[in-house]
């Protein structure tokens, strides 16, 4: 890590020097001079973003019905325009990846393939805190099975006393629990504490103990290096919206890894997955696509999924590298000027940069009782999570050194 300065001068010559800094141009931001600390909830728009929805729109208005096969874009194989950028984003084979439906619906169609609870391998584990939907989700998979969320859920808590545990102990909290473990879901980066996960270990572990191994990867698609591929995860799903800058809403994307092509997998099934080149005759035998489009069940959202677009295709401009270099010198920044303050303020995520994202979850002791209001009056976005804790994150693609210094500069404030 560069060695940091805490002057305002200093802030601008990063900015100065930083080779990506034009970047922020291509997207638009709240007025009146706002710092957005906020990607890590919802990604800034694209400018380009309109073009491409509009090209949809144009489409829809001159061709009707036969954009489905005509057109510059044809709807028919629109989420294939995806797959690429997606696929090199989560590091993963194309046939591994499509996008489709929202996270948590799709994290309940992979968890009806890959849970599959036996007698004697029926619990599933989750790091804990847990995104409430994430934990929703599995309860109401165990009741499916007419299993008891109330013994049959495992919680690793990996934030205790006000610290996050080491990989080292996370995977030893899991292996004292394993035995009876059919599935493990876990985030690739902790919404709450901004932690992210020896996501290979824990792979590693599940094969180990003849377990499926899932992620929930809200915080950690467009945010960190992934190789799900490589490390033998089973499967994953992941929203468009965070730092993906898909837009409100924007679509989800899963992984199902390459082992699994010709698995004869339970799934729920339905015409998009088919054979597409019988997509449209009469109902007969459900006959897969390779790979992950198999999971797909519906005719897909195209003015979301072009909106989503417009954005994967500046990540694949740009690289995962570059970003992610970047991210971790804001992020280093953003704790630098933290630790050299003299204010009563606790970094939560781990200080190792190989163990967080652009996220910095921090503890505020102030005498100011609404502090999430306050950050507003100061034009400030970032979110607060009950009971005490502030997530902040630099984002590589639209902030800068001096958004950093000047969020530091209210913090002084408090």
């Amino acid at each position: 890590m560069k060695k940091f300065k805490s002057s305002q001068v200093f802030a601008k010559e990063l900015d100065k020097k930083d080779s990506l800094n034009n970047i922020k141009k291509e997207f638009y931001h709240p007025k009146n001079n706002s710092i957005y600390l906020c990607g890590h909830s919802l990604g800034l728009q694209p400018k380009q973003t309109e073009q491409y929805v509009k090209n949809v729109i144009d489409n829809w208005a001159k061709l009707g019905v036969k954009g489905h096969l005509s057109g510059n874009s044809p709807w028919f194989d629109f989420h294939t325009f995806l797959t690429p950028a997606m696929s090199k984003i989560v590091g993963a084979r194309t046939s591994e990846v499509v996008v489709m439906n929202s996270l948590t619906t799709n994290l309940h169609l992979l968890m009806l393939s890959f849970f599959r609870p036996t007698k004697n391998k029926n619990k599933i584990i989750i790091d804990t805190p847990s995104f409430p939907s994430d934990k929703y989700a599995v309860q109401s998979q165990l009741k499916l099975h007419n299993l008891n969320p109330d013994t049959d859920l495992i919680e690793i808590d990996t934030f205790v006393d006000n610290k996050c545990k080491s990989n080292e102990e996370i995977l030893s909290e899991i292996e004292k629990n394993i035995d009876n473990v059919a599935m493990i879901l876990f985030s690739g980066v902790n919404y709450y504490t901004g932690q992210l996960y020896d996501l290979e270990s824990i792979a590693k572990l599940a094969k180990k103990y003849n377990c499926k191994f899932g992620l929930d990867l809200a915080h950690a698609a467009g945010n960190v290096n992934l190789n799900l591929n490589k490390w033998g995860v089973d499967f994953a799903s992941w929203c468009g919206y965070k730092y993906l800058n898909g837009g409100p809403g924007a679509p989800s994307g899963i992984f199902v890894h390459e082992k699994y092509n010709n698995e004869d997998l339970i799934r729920l099934e339905g015409w998009w997955g088919h054979d597409k080149n019988k997509r449209f005759d009469p109902p007969e035998k459900f006959s897969p696509l390779l790979g992950a489009e198999a999971w797909q069940l519906s005719n897909p959202p195209i003015l979301s999924m072009a909106a989503l677009r417009s954005s994967l295709d500046i990540f694949d401009d740009i690289g995962m590298n570059s970003l992610i270099k970047k991210s971790r010198e804001l992020t280093g920044y953003l704790e630098y000027l933290i630790h050299g303050s003299d204010n009563d303020i606790n970094i939560i995520t781990p200080s190792d940069e190989n163990s967080r994202g652009a996220q910095l979850s921090i503890q505020i002791n102030s005498t100011i009782k609404d502090l999430e209001n306050y950050f507003k009056s100061k034009n400030v976005f970032c979110d607060f999570r009950k009971p005490n804790v502030i997530r902040v994150a630099p984002n590589p693609f639209y902030n800068t050194y001096q958004d950093v210094f000047n969020f530091m500069n209210i913090l002084k404030e408090i």
